[in-house]
């Protein structure tokens, strides 16, 4: 087995692992500051049962021969399964909770807490952001908007470990992070694509730095260029390429890094209008299907609304969060909801908080 998928928590024995915690827990019925777990009713049990017998199918499935082979079809069924193995033990860990306990929270995928950092060059000082502390729950496309300079690039050079912050913290799935580098996925608006390399030693690149051998990595990808529209690219090299298609490439090889978190700071503010809006598209069907958390900085507001789930815009130097709101436009999202009117509304309240101290200077000024 390859050594991507030893350490893939979607492997069989993974999945095997997973359910036997899930089986102890729930038999286990410990105790939550003194509550005992409630009795369960005949129709209760019934429903709970069913979902054990579930997860025994989902389970069996993994472990059929067909699937212990490195493939891509097999990693990209483990890894489906493991999603639906999570949703049903959610489910029958809520219906199994203490009376008064809420167990099934989710919890933050991404937390940062009080980030701040401050330059220090030329003998100056420069505060690039102050205080900035958010929560992002898993599987959120979250685009953080702002004036240039407002310390985009440093919050998010800080959340890829590149770059240790004056003070605050950042945490994955509960786990301090700071100034850790290589756990959560970074795409920069360059594509970075290495000139000697084919498109499909490209797309690989970052399973080779994780330890996967080339034959291997070579199998996950290509079905998934051929899914994604890169299958008539792979043998190619990055110069002969569109834009839109390089950074296709770039960000397929950024999602196949495997990791859960993903920044993307401007990956399509080098393109046209149209390509833009055709790897908006591209990049919404990609993250339904890789169910990854998304943080995303753009300066096109129009951009942040039709991806987002919520926003948050940054404040001027030194940067804050100035305001948080959910996106509540229904997914999927075609391009005709720009011209609803809720998008419109959306797009007011950003562009008011983007240029509201501009506002106010004029204001004072007359």
């Amino acid at each position: 087995m390859s050594s991507l998928a030893a350490r893939d928590p979607a492997t069989p024995s993974g999945i095997a692992q997973n359910r036997e915690l899930l089986l102890v827990r729930e038999k286990s019925a410990p105790l939550h500051g003194g509550i005992k777990t409630r009795e369960i009713s005949k129709a209760r049990f019934g429903r709970v049962r069913s979902f054990h017998d579930e997860i025994d199918r989902r389970h069996d499935q993994v472990l059929e021969p067909t699937f212990l082979a490195p493939t891509f079809s097999n990693f990209w069924r483990r890894r489906t399964l493991l999603h639906q193995l999570s949703q049903l033990s959610s489910r029958r860990q809520c219906m199994t909770s203490p009376i008064g306990i809420v167990t099934n929270k989710a919890t933050p995928k991404l937390q940062l807490s009080t980030l701040s950092h401050r330059f220090e060059a030329g003998g100056q000082s420069v505060q690039a952001i102050s205080n900035i502390s958010l929560d992002v729950a898993p599987g959120r496309f979250v685009s953080l908007i702002g004036q240039s300079g407002c310390g985009k690039s440093t919050l998010f050079n800080i959340l890829a470990g590149l770059l240790k912050p004056t003070s605050g913290s950042v945490l994955l799935d509960g786990n301090d992070i700071t100034g850790r580098a290589g756990l959560v996925s970074y795409m920069l608006q360059k594509d970075l694509l290495l000139p000697w390399r084919t498109v499909l030693d490209n797309v690989i690149y970052g399973l080779e730095i994780q330890g996967t051998d080339r034959k291997t990595a070579r199998e996950i990808a290509e079905p998934l260029m051929e899914r994604y529209g890169l299958g008539k690219f792979k043998k190619h090299y990055p110069n002969s390429l569109s834009g839109g298609m390089r950074q296709r490439a770039a960000l397929l090889r950024t999602l196949l890094c495997n990791n859960d978190v993903i920044l993307l700071d401007e990956p399509f503010a080098a393109l046209d209008a149209q390509t833009r809006f055709r790897m908006q598209e591209w990049l919404l069907t990609l993250w339904k299907d890789f169910d990854r958390t998304v943080l995303f900085v753009t300066h096109d507001v129009d951009e942040a609304i039709f991806l987002s789930d919520e926003i948050c815009v940054l404040s001027p130097r030194p940067g804050r969060i100035a305001d948080r709101f959910e996106v509540p436009l229904p997914r999927p999202r075609d391009r005709d909801v720009v011209t609803s009117p809720d998008f419109v509304g959306l797009k007011q309240r950003c562009l008011d908080l983007l240029f509201a101290d501009e506002h106010a200077g004029g204001s004072r000024a007359a």
